[in-house]
């Protein structure tokens, strides 16, 4: 049964802004949750990929629509916190806030905390269910508050210790979103793969993808970067492969613009993009 003590409401409300801050001097990490068994299996996902990286902290974010919900919120987020203190040797910390635009609040929430990371898990049920959460994590790409990494239903636990980046190779000067990419490198300092799909690709790269190479390379040069361009049409099924020959255990990708945002609300372009992914999908830009 849950209590409706505004006495306990009250103290988890500064038990949790208390926290809050403490983390100002952290690498801060989000997952909204709902309650539900897909988000606490996301919040595991993310203790067990962050565990044994110091300096992080955790926090689980939770948005409710009525003044009435909130003791419950609270309520519902430390007994949450408690099940999860267990699952590994990580700074647990909870927000809950009153809203009507899920993107909108968990983004100006991560603005707020300068966070370097937002973690959300993807359920595998329905169409319909799998639309409207996908589409929720590309409004919150488009606002890019921070990086955010989608785990998709049939990911597998890894450690985060090979990434591939994806790039087309063009003005890699003001279209990669260095920062952003390398805060997330930074957190997990992991091998980096940069990865090219083209048709185009022959034996041999031209001027403009030498160029491009070089300039990549310059870019993420403390990462010591490995490079590969391969001519193929299919980008999804090679990046798939890909991902399976070299061991790979998250994907960064580069959206683009609005354009790219509004092509994968289409469903059979976001199956594509995460729902076929057996690895994290990190999506980051400028």
């Amino acid at each position: 049964m849950i209590s409706t003590s505004r006495t306990f409401a009250n103290f988890a409300y500064l038990f949790i802004l208390y926290d809050l801050p403490n983390m100002l001097h952290m690498k801060t990490v989000i997952v909204p949750v709902d309650f539900s068994d897909n988000a606490l299996a996301t919040a595991r996902y993310a203790i067990n990929m962050l565990s044994g990286i110091s300096g992080v902290s955790l926090v689980l974010y939770h948005m409710y629509e009525k003044a009435s919900e909130e003791e419950e919120a609270y309520f519902r987020l430390e007994q949450m916190k408690s099940e999860l203190d267990a699952a590994g040797a990580i700074t647990l910390a909870c927000h809950a806030e009153p809203g009507s635009d899920f993107p909108e609040s968990l983004s100006r929430f991560a603005r707020h905390w300068a966070a370097s990371l937002i973690v959300m898990g993807l359920t595998g049920k329905s169409k319909l269910e799998q639309i409207f959460l996908t589409s929720n994590t590309l409004k919150l790409v488009d606002k890019n508050p921070c990086p955010v990494m989608v785990i998709p239903p049939q990911a597998e636990f890894k450690q985060i210790r090979n990434v591939a980046l994806t790039s087309d190779f063009r003005d890699v000067d003001l279209s990669t979103p260095v920062g952003p990419i390398r805060q997330v490198l930074e957190l997990f300092r992991p091998a980096l793969h940069i990865v090219n799909v083209n048709s185009e690709h022959y034996v041999s790269l031209d001027e403009h993808y030498l160029e491009q190479k070089s300039r990549m390379k310059a870019l993420f040069n403390e990462f010591n970067p490995e490079f590969y361009f391969i001519g193929t049409y299919d980008f999804h099924e090679t990046i798939n492969q890909f991902v399976s020959d070299k061991q790979i255990d998250m994907v960064i990708t580069i959206p683009r613009s609005h354009s790219f945002i509004d092509k994968l609300f289409n469903p059979n372009h976001t199956k594509k993009l995460v729902f076929s992914s057996t690895v994290p999908v990190l999506a980051a830009h400028e």
